[in-house]
């Protein structure tokens, strides 16, 4: 808005009111004075989670993101699962060795420095850390009382000072935000430049509410904010009704927010860092590294290397934790191959590419392994004998009952790997190769890495796995399938036999079975169906 110089006397008179209506807000200590809004909040700067929320399904909600819902007030653990996920080792090193530096500036440039390091030269197109990696931390970052005072509102407005790129999808998504107001990070020929975009946060939160595109009263909202306010606030409590504050006092007497209390279950996330990366724990890996890296070689090889019989002990030697639990019935045979010209088939959920190897290895003799996709390097050095599937449904079943004559086979009826107490939809394919089937419960345990990803080469999840100083591994062999529950025996269908199983092993690790597939996690993870091409 312009106003028309009418004079000078004019304009000495509006320059005079200004110096002294200044000089009075900071010799009063009010230099956030509200007392020329038009439209004053019946409620200032009230408490959100000592408030009734009654009423508020029709009213909209506008608050400070991080500020409001984040327990922690440190953005650093975000910003480094960025340069970690998107950049790799040397990336996550830069903004650890600049983080102190960082922490001499204001707020403002230290959030520009951190954005530059994280974002430089990353591709726009592939960067999916905003929907695959981030949501999990924020989850378990909120603080319950103000989740709960957010989604009481129909309509939800978050102001951000992260770039939306990086919250975006989790705003949407998982707190069902209608509209986010933040910065965004300049793109040039596909990829990030690194430089954040003009501060219009402010302008376009005016904007939004002067158009009254709002639930409720039409020219006014509900305000929450933490402190210090995210930016200058005057026009903005001209459209708030009631302004809740939370304070850093507050914010210490959260409860983190159950995971019952989701908004959705978390079933799908990738990455590879297994904890939470305050600028101490990141130390702590990088200090880690140069024994991690040497010992996870070492146990890798030692598990290529070894006779089957003892690779075990040794690993264990090492602080590879495994447990192995047999059922109780004594007619439970593990050489099946002595007493019949068939083997078994042992069917496992699905938690990292040495599932196999790791059952090999409680067992004490050579399994095949039925997979769907190996990088070469990985089928190259595996221990055991593997057995590519293509996805052909005659052609797979061939293929495994010819497996199944010379040894036992491994299938991993889900298809993928799955993190989370969750076991995925399971493929009725197996039921159908063999009468002789074992369910085997499969649970990991690691401290730093996870030894699964949805993108990139999945040749070094092994290593990853190995580089945990102290990964575990459980493993429950179950019962035997009687042969009423088996399609030869007992006239069950595919589908029949592989829910059941599905729900055995659910049983035996307290886990939930869903419907969900292979190409329901790619969808959510790496935008595509997870298929892999060919390499014949």
């Amino acid at each position: 808005m312009f106003t028309k110089p009418h004079s000078r006397k004019m304009a000495g008179k509006s320059m005079a009111k200004y110096i002294f209506s200044f000089l009075t807000r900071v010799l009063l200590g009010r230099t956030k004075a509200t007392t020329n809004i038009d439209a004053k909040p019946t409620q200032m700067f009230a408490n959100i989670a000592k408030t009734s929320l009654e009423g508020f399904s029709s009213e909209t909600l506008v608050f400070d993101f991080e500020g409001t819902l984040l327990r922690s007030s440190s953005l650093f653990p975000y910003f480094m699962l960025v340069a970690f996920e998107a950049g790799g080792f040397l990336r996550g090193l830069v903004l650890l060795l600049a983080y102190p530096f960082a922490c001499m500036l204001n707020q403002e440039t230290m959030l520009s420095m951190m954005v530059f390091v994280c974002f430089v030269g990353v591709s726009r197109e592939s960067f999916r850390l905003g929907s695959a990696v981030l949501p999990k931390f924020f989850l378990e970052d909120l603080g319950r009382e103000a989740f709960d005072g957010v989604m009481a509102f129909g309509q939800r407005v978050a102001v951000t000072r992260l770039p939306r790129v990086m919250v975006e999808e989790f705003l949407k998504e998982w707190l069902g935000v209608d509209t986010v107001v933040g910065r965004e990070v300049a793109v040039f020929r596909g990829r990030f430049t690194g430089l954040m975009e003009k501060n219009e946060a402010r302008p376009q939160l005016i904007r939004l509410l002067g158009e009254g595109r709002l639930m409720g009263s039409r020219a006014t909202c509900v305000g929450c904010f933490s402190e210090p306010w995210p930016f200058d606030h005057h026009q903005l409590l001209a459209h708030c009704k009631e302004v809740y504050m939370v304070s850093p006092a507050e914010k210490r007497n959260w409860q983190l927010l159950p995971r019952e209390k989701y908004p959705k279950p978390l079933i799908f996330h990738d990455g590879k860092l297994a904890f939470r990366p305050t600028p101490l724990a990141t130390l702590a890996m990088f200090m880690w590294l140069p024994l991690g890296l040497p010992l996870s070689i070492l146990r890798v090889t030692l598990g290529v290397l070894l006779p089957l019989s003892i690779s075990g002990l040794v690993l264990a030697m090492t602080g590879m934790q495994t447990t192995v639990s047999k059922p109780q019935n004594p007619n439970f045979d593990p050489n099946p191959l002595a007493n019949s010209t068939k083997g078994i088939l042992y069917a496992c959920n699905h938690k990292t590419l040495l599932d196999p190897i790791f059952l090999s290895f409680a067992l004490k003799k050579p399994l095949a392994a039925a997979i769907y996709s190996l990088s070469p390097f990985n089928e190259a050095i595996s221990p055991i004998q593997t057995v590519p599937l293509a996805r052909d449904r005659e052609r797979d079943t061939k293929l495994m009952r010819q497996a199944l004559g010379h040894s036992d086979l491994v299938v991993c009826p889900e298809g993928t790997t799955c993190r989370e107490r969750y076991l995925l939809r399971f493929s009725p394919l197996f039921a159908r190769v063999s009468k002789d089937i074992v369910p085997v419960a499969i649970d990991v345990g690691v401290s730093m890495f996870y030894g699964s990803t949805a993108r990139g080469p999945k040749c070094w999840d092994p290593v990853f796995h190995c580089m945990n100083p102290n990964p575990s591994y459980t493993l429950q062999i179950l019962e035997k399938l009687s042969t009423s529950c088996t399609c030869e025996g007992g006239g069950k269908s595919e589908v029949e036999v592989a829910n059941y199983v599905q729900r055995q092993i659910a049983g035996a690790l307290g886990f939930e079975c869903t419907l969900l597939t292979r190409k329901n996690k790619y969808m959510v993870l790496a935008g595509n169906d997870g298929r892999v091409k060919s390499t014949n």
